[in-house]
């Protein structure tokens, strides 16, 4: 044991201490919530930060002349000559599209220079159907008002019944927190787990495994490898949601800061146009928003989302990174691992898709309940299920087969190891695998 926690001390110190341990693990939690603020912030403006597009309309049916309302990124203006006339003097007149409409108003067409991007010919088929749409209910007699009264979309507000009461369902929270958990665990699982398989075939090239094998058996190396490199990435992880949660408290502070002065201005404005009861609409507005995003974040039960999280990346971990280790020691370059390496990503990247298609839909479904079982599985589907609610039988059975699973992988892994991590200059495949296993003592 002694030795196991020799390796361990030096596979976990010699990774913590570089540079570039040090650089990721402060610089990755800024740069995520500057990622989703930039994309938010991107999003919230795009009107006003893409390019203006100007449309000149040919309208031959008159039902869109003088209708179709410029906003957004789409400025439309309306030719005063025929169609044959505006398209041959298009490609001077400085409009970046010319839309013809026929009289039957069939067979529409916009034309370019440049290829029109999806969202621009969407928001222009919208505006038009809009437009035809009403102008068909007129013909027919129908008041559009009326309709679109009748039309108005009812919503939803998801309620959970539990024991100690009603609460807020939270779908669209426990949505992202599975989703997030759920992509953590899989590119750990592949960055950590190449990281053991790396570090055995580096050791194994350079002959130093001879040495240290001389000292220790192989079953000890592969462990204390596999756990302190495990132990570079759960501090690396634990460091991410501390620093995520400073972050995040910081810029909510800031948020609720920059949204208190801007209701104080709206509240300003509406008492300065002598609408006191429009002042209160809006206090009440911003505060209800406020307290139900606030609720939100509350309700979140953060300890045990975050204890399930590092139980199944820890125990995800070990499983595949004993799996790694074998394939490291039998191959001597990482080239020779790409026949190994389908069997061992497949379950992790097939998990992955129907987790994101699947199982975040359908969490208590038959499917969901068995790949959140099988270990090869688990550590992606329970994480999805998870901020569902999940029976506690069903979480501890998962965490059960999943340490037994470890062993049964650790195992099978080591007796591989313990051939392959000395031999040199063969190519080895899956039969000579299955030979090295039987081998033996």
């Amino acid at each position: 044991m002694n030795k196991i926690l020799l390796i361990i001390q030096r596979e976990y110190f010699s990774r913590v201490k570089k540079k570039s341990f040090l650089v990721m693990t402060f610089l990755v939690p800024v740069l995520f919530i500057g990622m989703f603020a930039l994309i938010g912030y991107l999003v919230a403006k795009q009107n006003e930060l893409g390019d203006k597009k100007k449309v000149e309309v040919v309208d031959e049916s008159g039902v869109f002349l003088n209708k179709m309302k410029s906003g957004g990124t789409i400025e439309y203006s309306y030719a005063k000559d025929n169609y044959a006339a505006a398209k041959s003097a298009f490609a001077k007149s400085g409009y970046d599209y010319l839309l013809y409409v026929p009289a039957s108003i069939t067979g529409v067409q916009l034309f370019s220079e440049k290829k029109a991007s999806a969202l621009t010919i969407q928001n222009i088929e919208s505006a038009l159907s809009d437009i035809a749409q009403s102008q068909r209910l007129l013909t027919a007699g129908i008041d559009t008002a009326v309709l679109a009264k009748a039309q108005k979309p009812i919503s939803i507000e998801a309620r959970q019944i539990t024991e100690a009461g009603e609460k807020d369902a939270q779908t669209n929270i426990s949505t992202a927190i599975g989703f997030i958990s759920a992509m953590l665990i899989y590119m750990s699982l592949f960055l950590y787990g190449a990281q053991v398989m790396r570090g055995v075939i580096e050791e194994k090239v350079s002959r130093v495994v001879e040495i240290i094998i001389s000292s220790v058996k192989p079953f000890q190396l592969m462990m204390g490898k596999i756990i302190g490199i495990g132990m570079v990435g759960l501090t690396q992880f634990v460091l991410w949601i501390v620093l995520s949660i400073i972050l995040s408290t910081a810029a909510e502070t800031l948020f609720m800061k920059n949204a208190m002065h801007a209701k104080t201005e709206q509240i300003t404005q509406m008492q300065n146009a002598a609408s006191p009861h429009g002042a209160v609409a809006v206090n009440q507005a911003t505060d209800s928003g406020m307290g139900k995003l606030m609720q939100s974040v509350e309700s979140i039960p953060v300890a045990y989302t975050i204890g399930c999280f590092l139980f199944y990346f820890l125990f995800g971990y070990l499983l595949y990174s004993a799996i790694f280790a074998a394939v490291g020691s039998a191959v001597d370059n990482e080239t020779e691992t790409q026949q190994f390496m389908l069997p061992i990503t497949l379950p992790l990247v097939f998990t992955f898709v129907i987790s994101m298609n699947f199982v975040i839909n359908n969490p208590d479904s038959s499917l969901s309940v068995w790949l959140s079982m099988i270990p090869f599985t688990a550590p992606i589907a329970m994480m999805i299920r998870i901020p569902f609610g999940v029976p506690a039988w069903q979480l501890a059975l998962s965490m059960l087969l999943m340490i037994l699973g470890f062993l049964f992988t650790i195992w099978v892994a080591a007796r591989i190891y313990r051939v392959g991590i000395l031999m040199y200059g063969k190519k080895a495949s899956y039969k000579e695998l299955a030979k090295w296993f039987m081998y033996k003592e």
